[in-house]
């Protein structure tokens, strides 16, 4: 079986509104309630209990006006935090579970499909204690997909979304790659990539082009009455607050489909996308001295985009390693450039008589570097 999730914008009425608004803070509190639970408990005993969202009910009566699924599902969220902090073969490290700030928690939560509680019409989804919700379908579900569950989000914007969670059967892929079919991207810092015949992805720099109606937009914010450290908000400053919010989201929502667009177009072109597994996050610090540059291309998010995409039309994603010296490497000879580290230095010139942009030629490195991986799998 797969999985498969569909994200629908939401126009929820005023009272499902507040209804949404109730669990999203009790999911929140229950959260924090059973956290706390947890840590009394392991003082006093030296060990975690089990802890249910029923166990609160009767103290807050508030509780059984929510979904209790939703509530459930904060269980298992708990639950599987703590299980992430001391597992031994985890791939990365997560911290100990912390409480739910009122002010900066994400406002989600998630319901499961209990026979038919959970459903699509065709301008509206039904959630359970809310009802039908008007909705953009604006993608239909195949005949042989069931929902497995919901969740409902609002942004920081104010908009409300659902991601509903389909199952269907695994279709059977009998398409063959062709391994001629190939290409190398190498990530620039200026363009998203170079691809291994020279082309540049994109030379969008969305937050960079909104910035200054950002920055006009904060300013205004930062002279409403609520700006300072415990001072109460003003309705004014909660406006320009959602204003400068909206900015923000339209900024994310042309990269997210900028990004979309350009690995569609790749998956479909190629049969094989050589990249390097790169650490963005390092890249992005202040040593490198093009931080904003970096999270402003989104190409963590693009390799996650391309990984999926070509799996799904049964195709091939192979990373080098990040130590992998492509930019120092002459594609033609093979002979090493170290001075090449310097990031200053856009041309590589080799004594075979190569001269090339260092992008170009890290990505055909890149490419021979993947296709030879993929032999060896082979």
């Amino acid at each position: 079986m797969a999985n498969k999730a569909i994200k629908y914008r939401l126009y929820p009425t005023t009272e499902q509104s507040i209804m949404f608004a109730k669990t999203f803070g009790c999911c929140r509190k229950v959260y924090n309630l059973m956290l706390s639970d947890k840590l009394e408990a392991y003082k006093s005993t030296g060990k975690f209990p089990m802890v249910t969202p029923a166990k609160y009910k009767t103290e807050y009566p508030f509780l059984k006006e929510v979904d209790s699924l939703a509530l459930a599902n904060v269980q298992l969220n708990l639950q599987a935090a703590f299980r992430n902090c001391f597992s031994r073969d985890r791939k990365k490290k997560n911290g100990f579970p912390k409480f739910k700030s009122a002010k900066h928690s994400r406002r989600s939560y998630t319901t499961n499909n209990q026979h038919g509680t959970v459903s699509l019409s065709d301008k509206s989804i039904r959630l359970p204690k809310i009802g039908a919700v008007k909705a953009v379908i604006h993608r239909r579900p195949g005949d042989e997909w069931h929902i497995k569950s919901a969740t409902v989000s609002q942004e920081s914007d104010g908009k409300y979304y659902a991601s509903v969670l389909f199952e269907f059967a695994d279709p059977v892929n009998t398409y063959v790659a062709d391994m001629t079919n190939a290409i190398g991207l190498d990530y620039a810092s200026d363009g998203l990539y170079v691809d291994s015949n020279g082309s540049i992805g994109s030379n969008h720099k969305y937050y960079r082009e909104s910035q200054k109606k950002l920055a006009k937009a904060q300013r205004r914010l930062s002279r409403k009455q609520g700006s300072l450290k415990n001072e109460t908000k003003s309705n004014n400053y909660m406006k320009q607050l959602r204003k400068v919010n909206r900015i923000h989201r339209h900024i994310a929502n042309q990269r997210l489909d900028n990004l979309h667009k350009k690995s569609t177009e790749i998956a479909n072109q190629y049969d094989v996308v050589c990249v390097e597994s790169l650490n963005m996050k390092s890249m992005s610090n202040k040593g490198f001295g093009n931080g904003k540059a970096t999270l402003d291309n989104g190409y963590g998010m693009f390799l996650s985009m391309l990984e999926y995409k070509l799996s799904d039309r049964n195709k091939y994603l192979i990373k080098a390693d990040k130590w992998f010296p492509s930019s120092q490497i002459c594609h033609c000879c093979g002979t090493l450039h170290p001075e090449m580290k310097d990031l200053h230095i856009r041309t590589i010139r080799c004594g075979c008589g190569l001269t090339m942009n260092r992008d170009q030629n890290a990505a055909i490195n890149i490419l021979t570097e993947g296709l030879r991986m993929l032999a060896e799998k082979a």
